[in-house]
């Protein structure tokens, strides 16, 4: 499945609902059902940390790390990856 998000948020990725609501509707179910996932960034030009916060949190709240061999993070520009970067180091260190 390949989400696109610019579809959904445009140029900005910053409202946590919507990042709440992709989670929750499309997320979250891929990988109950052991299911590849695409977050595709094409088009966005920056996120905020609350965004990729509530996008990815919660889905390695309950499935860890193993999260990343179903979630692929295309299309990323530098400033993206590094509000990923950020999000994943904070999850994994709250998570032990």
């Amino acid at each position: 499945m390949i989400i696109k998000l610019f579809d959904a948020v445009g140029k900005y990725a910053e409202n946590k609902d919507t990042a709440r609501d992709i989670r929750n509707k499309f997320l979250l179910p891929a990988l109950e059902k052991k299911e590849k996932i695409f977050l595709d960034f094409e088009g966005v030009e920056t996120t905020t940390q609350s965004f990729i916060h509530a996008l990815i949190s919660e889905a390695m709240k309950k499935h860890g790390n193993g999260i990343f061999d179903y979630v692929v993070f295309k299309s990323c520009n530098d400033s993206i990856k590094q509000f990923v970067k950020i999000v994943v180091d904070y999850m994994q260190e709250a998570l032990g």
